[in-house]
């Protein structure tokens, strides 16, 4: 196994090298420092905002049985006024009833002692008739005073009834209204939540999409992996294709507008031209590198790894096992060359040993 260390020459002369690579990471390695910070900070307002929230909802719920067991005790007291309001309600029948006896028994005293009848056959009934009459009405205001003195300890009962619903209808209303109250602060505290969470999810998805730039900016700069160094010389014998077809501009060797040598070609195409896989490998690079567009490095057989530059889209992953021929992306329609590099160890080799060049 060997480490290859990919140092790629672009056609304007700029050279990219692990130094070029370790200057972007150290500014991506200080994002995520910057980012782990506010990620901090903001994971310790998220606990403080669950702990006010989980606060308030426990006060919700002490106060949410305070009204329930109030409504339960209003249900009760006003249950026993309605019992007194029909109890009352059947002493004044009552009272009335024993009023219209009393009237009743008192309009026939009156009418047998405004005649009088003292022949010896009807003068025993005269006196019986007159004995009931007084026992019965007396009776009767008996049961008037029983009857009234019962209807004013029931006003009485009733009125403490009364005023201790007001009581319970005023705490009711307190607690109802802290009820309302924690019911907005509950909602309030939990779209916040709910807010705070979002933002630490954005923070996270930053700090993985960082992490995994610095990973990758980490392999270009140290190397792009391994590539077995194997007797298979297949990939080194027989011609392939271009990873995308157009025209070689500069050839291995050849100068740049720049006077540097170049270690690899320009490949000049059209538009969003495809891009495929120059052969079987393995994506150890796939992302953007700043100044050079997206950039796509593949692992090879017998040690060989080929660049490839300013893509406009890539269609494949870190890692990705990928088939000679295979779309890896496509160009760049406002960067319309392609940088090919091939290396093998160190060193760099002449694409035309490897590719086809388009007539």
């Amino acid at each position: 196994m060997k480490k290859i260390l990919v140092i790629f020459i672009l056609g304007v002369g700029t050279v990219v090298s692990p130094g070029h690579a370790a200057s972007e990471l150290s500014q991506v390695q200080a994002q995520i420092k910057k980012t782990e910070q506010q990620n901090e900070k903001l994971s310790q307002q998220v606990k403080s905002s669950q702990r006010e929230l989980e606060s308030t909802k426990k006060k919700l719920v002490k106060v949410a049985d305070q009204v329930s067991t109030l409504e339960e005790q209003r249900g009760a007291v006003a249950k026993k006024i309605q019992e007194l309001d029909a109890q009352r309600a059947r002493l004044e029948k009552s009272l009335e009833q024993n009023r219209e006896r009393i009237a009743d028994a008192a309009a026939s005293i009156l009418f047998v002692a405004s005649h009088p009848n003292f022949d010896s056959e009807n003068m025993r009934e005269y006196v019986l008739t007159s004995a009931i009459l007084s026992g019965a009405a007396d009776n009767f205001d008996t049961e008037i005073q029983d009857a009234t003195e019962k209807i004013q300890e029931l006003e009485k009962i009733r009125e403490q009834r009364a005023i201790e619903k007001e009581k319970l209808d005023r705490t009711a209303k307190r607690y109802k209204d802290e009820k309302s109250e924690l019911d907005k602060l509950v909602r309030t505290r939990s779209a916040q939540n709910q807010q705070l969470r979002t933002q630490q999810s954005a923070l996270q998805k930053k700090l993985r999409d960082l992490s995994a730039r610095a990973k990758s900016l980490s392999e270009l700069s140290a190397g792009v992996g391994s590539s077995e160094m194997s007797g298979d010389s297949r990939f080194s014998v027989r011609k392939l294709n271009q990873p995308v077809r157009g025209r070689v501009v500069v050839h291995f060797g050849e100068k740049t507008a720049l006077g540097l040598k170049s270690d690899g070609w320009r490949i000049r195409v059209r538009g969003d031209a495809l891009v495929m896989a120059p052969a079987d490998g393995e994506v150890k690079f796939a992302d953007s590198f700043k100044g050079f567009g997206r950039v796509v490095i593949m692992s090879h057989k017998n040690g060989y790894n080929t660049v490839m530059t300013n893509l406009g889209e890539i269609n494949v992953m870190l890692g990705q096992q990928v088939l000679a021929g295979e779309p890896i992306g496509r160009m760049d329609p406002d960067k319309p060359e392609m940088y090919l590099e091939v290396r093998r160890g160190d060193k760099a080799v002449d694409p035309a040993r490897l590719f086809k060049e388009d007539d």
